[in-house]
């Protein structure tokens, strides 16, 4: 990636671009990660259906689906930690970018989980044995392009952990696999959910269902034509709140909160320990006094992932924007760049070259990254509407220094 400047104090970064740790450091009023209102709970046929999924002979692959709010990223990480009690690792493929689990949004991942989760009500970032940035909270804009990632990270999970086989179906895991979905179950949203599940081999599909049944799945193997038949078990269970909608107000507004709580968590690795960044604004100046790794502008190339930019102003786009870091060399089978981690373009200097980056990526990875990926996830607006920061310029101990684009 070039010359980069090391930063004086570099508390960040530790040994890995998705650092595994609770957000404790932010646990300030602004910065709140749990559900003040609402208790979490798991229903005894929760309980019952893992139990079930557990005992069964086979290493279990599960497919969990539902609507919005019915609970699946609740029920999926109590299914990790009952595998737990029985399988030293347990996969889990999240596909949901816009409430991803263990990484910043826009996200596609692969982890392999050794540790249960103790409280469902805090959140924490885990690093992925690999990970594909789509750039996007939903799959709208280009479903082929999300359907790929998803496809190309179950690739990785068969070539990685699951037995040897010359015929791709006949690959057994070797450890038991929790897919998480999105809550797009109507359109084209639908049409997605039924491609993965043509494409994944499954044992069980686990749908979460509303108290509101328009908003619901199809029940049985909607994925299959009448004619065909499958030994998949599927399992309906009701969420664990009942569908109200104060509730989906109320949870559609904190979906937004979550997911800049979750970008700032993953910057906050950048900053020595002794900084305080419990609140937006002491997270502001220290986003915009760390200093930064300078990027040689001519050794780094750019993807835009869902729009197309002229040349002419490209940099213009880049500035002040959050980018996926990749290494152009290493790349999915289908030509997918696999992402290292986050970084944000602080500010440009055109006639130094340069590009000057935040990122918690280890140096010795950021080194070799020469791919940024631009997408739409932004930098929360209430970073930038924070007095004496005024967008795009996201600095004060260099701004005087550099030349911006202006």
């Amino acid at each position: 990636m070039g010359e980069k400047r090391n930063r004086e104090s570099d508390g960040g970064g530790k040994n890995s671009s998705l650092v595994t740790e609770p957000l404790s450091n932010l646990s300030s009023e602004p910065f709140d990660l749990t559900e003040k209102n609402s208790e979490i709970y798991i229903p005894d046929r929760w309980s019952e259906a893992s139990q079930i999924i557990v005992s069964n002979m086979v290493l279990p692959v599960v497919f969990v689906c539902g609507p919005k709010n019915s609970g699946k990223t609740t029920f999926s990480r109590f299914l990790v930690n009952i595998l737990l009690q029985r399988y030293k690792n347990v996969g889990y493929l999240d596909t949901d970018v816009g409430q991803s689990e263990f990484t910043p949004p826009g996200f596609l991942s692969l982890h392999v989980l050794q540790e249960q989760t103790t409280d469902f009500k805090v959140m924490s970032l885990k690093t992925p044995v690999k990970c594909i940035f789509f750039g996007d909270i939903s799959s709208k804009r280009d479903p082929k392009a999300y359907l790929d990632g998803v496809f190309s990270l179950y690739d990785h999970f068969l070539m990685e952990y699951c037995s040897s086989s010359d015929l791709e179906y006949s690959r057994k895991p070797l450890l038991p696999l929790v897919i998480n979905t999105p809550g797009w179950v109507k359109g084209t949203g639908y049409e997605i959910l039924v491609e993965m599940l043509g494409r994944i081999t499954t044992t069980h599909v686990v749908q979460l269902c509303l108290s509101a049944q328009k908003k619901n799945l199809p029940k049985g193997h909607f994925w299959l034509d009448s004619n065909q038949m499958s030994e998949v078990n599927v399992i309906e269970l009701n969420a664990a709140r009942k569908d109200s909608l104060d509730k989906s107000l109320l949870i559609e507004k904190q979906t937004h909160d979550l997911r800049d709580i979750r970008i700032i968590a993953y910057f906050s690795q950048c900053f020595p320990h002794d900084i305080d960044s419990s609140t937006f604004e002491n997270f502001a100046h220290a986003l915009a006094s760390i200093p930064p790794y300078e990027v040689s502008i001519s050794e780094v190339k750019t993807m835009h992932l869902h729009c197309q930019v002229p040349g002419s102003e490209i940099l213009y786009s880049l500035n002040a924007t959050i980018v996926g870091l990749s290494i152009s060399t290493e790349t999915t089978g289908n030509g997918i760049p696999w992402c290292v981690g986050l970084g944000i373009v602080r500010s440009i200097d055109i006639s130094k070259d340069l590009l000057y980056i935040i990122t918690p990526v280890n140096p010795k990875i950021l080194e070799k990254v020469d791919l940024l990926l631009q997408g739409f996830i932004e930098i929360p607006s209430r970073l930038l509407q924070i007095q004496e920061y005024m967008p795009p310029y996201m600095s004060v101990n260099v701004l005087n220094k550099l030349d911006p684009l202006m």
